[in-house]
Parts: structure tokens; sequence; C-alpha cells
């Protein structure tokens, strides 16, 4: 993805892998990669979240990421995002997102569980401490 771009575009079938996912573990953070090819995204690579407060944050579980990153590469995809969700904060980085946020070139998107009815998802860059928005069309 270049780095100066303002929007990225997902399609509605990767949206609803992302949500479903999400939505099967509403009291923890749940995180996972996206992979593209053409600069599209194209798969979604759900990865356990091993954390010890798995409510408030996520680390990749390291053996899953790492498998997920080659299965990627096999299918000659690049890493395009990493998504996680918030279960009770808002759909924004939160200091910690922003201080463990170890992959410049990728969208960094986020899902709150703390609406009503409809979840929310937005995309962020996130590079040098500093956290911009990313325009999604879904």
């Amino acid at each position: 993805m270049n780095r100066r771009q303002e929007s990225a575009q997902l399609p509605r079938q990767l949206v609803n892998l992302i949500l479903t996912h999400v939505q099967e573990s509403p009291k923890a953070e749940v995180c996972g990669l996206i992979g593209a090819g053409d600069n599209q995204a194209l798969s979604c690579y759900p990865v356990p979240n091993c954390a010890e407060d798995a409510a408030h944050r996520y680390r990749m579980e390291p053996g899953h990421q790492i498998d997920a990153m080659r299965r990627m590469r096999e299918q000659g995809h690049r890493l395009f995002a990493i998504y996680h969700s918030h279960p009770t904060g808002s759909a924004a980085p939160s200091a910690i997102d922003i201080a463990d946020a170890g992959y410049p070139d990728a969208l960094y998107l986020i899902v709150s569980l703390n609406t009503r009815g409809v979840l929310e998802m937005r995309g962020f860059h996130i590079r040098n401490g500093l956290s911009s928005e990313v325009a999604l069309t879904l």
C-alpha cells in the first residue's frame, strides 16, 4: 500500500469475515491479519490473542502469526492490514495500540463492540508514535 494513501478499499466479504470473528469473542480483543495482492485486500488470517489481559489489549500468538505470514507469502500476497477489536472502547487506537504498532506500512483496522446495533470499524496508519485515520470504502 502506498504510504500516503488516505483511503483503503475492503471487499464486503472480507469485512464480514472480520466482523464475524470479532463477534465470536465479545469480551476479549480478537486479532488477525489481512493479505493483499494487486493492491486489493484478499485474504483474512485470524490469529489467537495471547495477551494476559485479553479484554483490554491484544498480542498475536507468535507461532500463529508467523504461520499466517507464511501462508500469505505462499499465496503471493503481502501484509495489507492488521485488525483487532475493542470490546468496550471506541474504534480508535489506544495508547497501547500506538506504542505497540510495529508495521508502519500496514493499515490498522479497529472494530468497536461498544456500539448499539451496528459494529463500528475504522482504519488508521500508525507511524512514529502517531496515528492518522484512513477512510474505508466497503
